[in-house]
């Protein structure tokens, strides 16, 4: 970097820190309050001195700067302490995902040469099924709730227990400065053919993500912004891409935060009602459960905002929401980006509009957040027409972008093609620069050289009445290249055939909304809908499973 011109030798160069996303809450939010389930509360204040306590802990295990400390915890006031503390000492915190196969798991402690592994002891049991592949750990720490009674856990030689060696450290009173470009977190990519990625990022690619999030979120005036009075609870797992970057956001803005632990549907309403929460975000399933769980009877949801991301948001599930009081809408990201790239803005005018109209905006994802360069281009680099039926892969440039993923050059460049980072997602684009993804490049239906894509067939399939879940796939077809295939899961009761369902894709064929090639529709009822390990459909699954079907 080349020196600053004119730069006094007394100046402070102020590096992008995540300890400084720490400070203002402590500045002006100091009681407020952390939450965790129904049994703990803290304020920020005792929050701050937590995390300093475990910044002390860590260092005092050895842990020093460059190494990888992992987490594996449920979504807790805990996992936000470690969102802090392990990279303000110029650790790198790896989040694990514990829903990943074992010899994947495996492959992720050792690719990301973790050191230290912090462990709730729910997953203790995983942990010790694997340790005798995991030489590169040196210590584990483990990290229980607050129960009554429960035995010790056994097989493995803890470094300690998290509460206690918290109590017994002292508070860190400074934190290093370092180089911003420094490498801050680093996690696992899933759903893909062949190893997991490891996506990293830095304190600076956080702390500009955490800003732009900030300011795009708190300028939506009306509708489903998020300001300082607001009650936070992540529906997200905090090990994929850090709960959306959402939780830096809430502790910047010093708003309360409600951490749910382990997703068990009562007890998230629960959380909803007592606790006030007014700002969430998931994926379209976990809504759906939440929804429909027998403890959603009765409540009021008239003050709840709700960022759907992950999948695409259907008008289905939108018009449910909204029938409930639901503020609902949808964002777009993905793991390589930290993840905000788009978001729905409704504006008072977008308010008054129809109930048709305003699922239609709600359900797009929207126009890039402040910072976000972002384009939709033709296999030949060149931009399509916006008009909202032009379709292309969406291309990206951002601050905060992964700039590769870690130990795998090969990867790296092939997302990073020409210097724009490739989403391998398939959108359109309107006059007002708002987008509408309409598939992923490997999840488009190829029929007779034309496009059909998967999303828009689930959207109609979705609002056939007797269908409660449904995802199209692409079957090998020696005529047409391929054909769609819609995996259906019938409603309670239901007496569905697949004769209902294609005469309910026609009548969308014979209007023009859907094109003459999905009159090849097969139809496949199954019993459930395979799930990634962050709750997206699994569609490798799906076709791997239903390869030969024959409708």
């Amino acid at each position: 970097m080349e020196p600053i011109s004119g730069k006094t030798p007394s100046a402070y160069e102020f590096p992008l820190l995540i300890k400084h996303i720490l400070k203002a809450p402590i500045d002006y939010r100091r009681d407020q309050e952390i939450v965790y389930r129904d049994s703990k509360r803290f304020s920020y204040r005792e929050f701050h001195e937590r995390v300093a306590r475990l910044a002390t802990a860590l260092t005092e295990l050895g842990i020093k700067k460059g190494d990888t400390v992992a987490v594996m915890d449920w979504d807790s006031n805990r996992y936000l302490e470690c969102y802090f503390a392990i990279p303000m000492i110029g650790a790198v915190m790896h989040m694990i995902n514990m829903r990943l196969a074992p010899e994947q798991l495996i492959y992720t402690i050792d690719h990301a040469e973790d050191q230290l592994i912090l462990v709730h002891r729910d997953f203790v049991p995983l942990i010790q099924s694997i340790k005798g592949r995991i030489a590169g750990v040196k210590r584990f720490v483990l990290m229980n709730d607050w129960e009554a009674n429960r035995p010790p856990a056994q097989g493995i030689e803890f470094a300690g227990e998290y509460e206690e060696l918290l109590a017994k450290a002292a508070p860190m009173e400074e934190y290093p400065d370092f180089d911003e470009n420094t490498r801050a977190t680093t996690f696992y990519t899933t759903g893909t053919t062949g190893l997991p990625k490891a996506v990293f990022y830095t304190h600076r690619q956080l702390v500009l993500h955490t800003m732009g999030a900030t300011a795009t979120l708190a300028s939506i005036r009306s509708g489903p912004g998020f300001h300082g009075e607001d009650v936070y609870m992540p529906i997200t797992p905090m090990f994929h891409v850090h709960a959306w970057g959402i939780p830096y956001v809430a502790t910047f803005l010093g708003v309360k935060q409600v951490y749910p632990g382990k997703y068990v549907p009562d007890m998230l309403n629960s959380l909803i009602e007592k606790e006030k929460v007014t700002f969430s975000h998931c994926v379209p399933t976990i809504l759906a459960m939440l929804l429909k769980d027998p403890s959603a009877k009765g409540m009021d949801w008239s003050k709840w905002k709700v960022v759907i991301g992950g999948a695409a948001l259907p008008k289905a599930l939108a018009a449910m929401a909204l029938g409930m009081g639901i503020d609902i809408f949808a964002g777009y990201g993905m793991s390589e980006t930290c993840p905000f790239v788009s978001i729905d803005r409704l504006t008072r005018e977008d308010l008054s509009r129809s109930h048709e109209e305003q699922l239609e905006k709600r359900t797009r994802t929207g126009t890039a957040i402040g910072l976000m360069y972002l384009r939709v281009i033709d296999p030949k680099g060149n931009d399509v027409k916006r008009d909202n039926k032009s379709s292309g892969e969406i291309v990206l440039r951002a601050p905060w972008l992964t700039m590769g993923y870690y130990k795998d050059a090969k990867n790296s460049e092939k997302l990073w093609e020409g210097g724009w980072m490739h989403t391998q997602d398939v959108a359109v684009m309107n006059d007002d620069r708002s987008v509408r993804i309409t598939d992923r490049l490997k999840d488009v239906v190829k029929v007779g050289g034309e496009w059909l894509s998967s999303l828009e067939m689930e959207d109609i399939l979705a609002s056939q009445g007797e269908i409660e879940e449904v995802a199209v796939i692409g079957l090998a077809d020696e005529k047409w290249g391929e054909i769609p295939l819609a995996c259906v899961v019938q409603r309670a009761g239901a007496e569905l055939t697949a004769h209902k369902v294609m005469e309910h894709v026609k009548g969308y064929v014979d209007r023009g909304v859907l094109p003459r090639e999905a009159i090849l529709l097969r139809v496949q009822f199954v019993d459930a809908i395979d799930k990634t390990s962050v709750g997206k459909t699994d569609k490798l699954a799906l076709k791997a499973k239903y390869a030969s079907a024959k409708g």
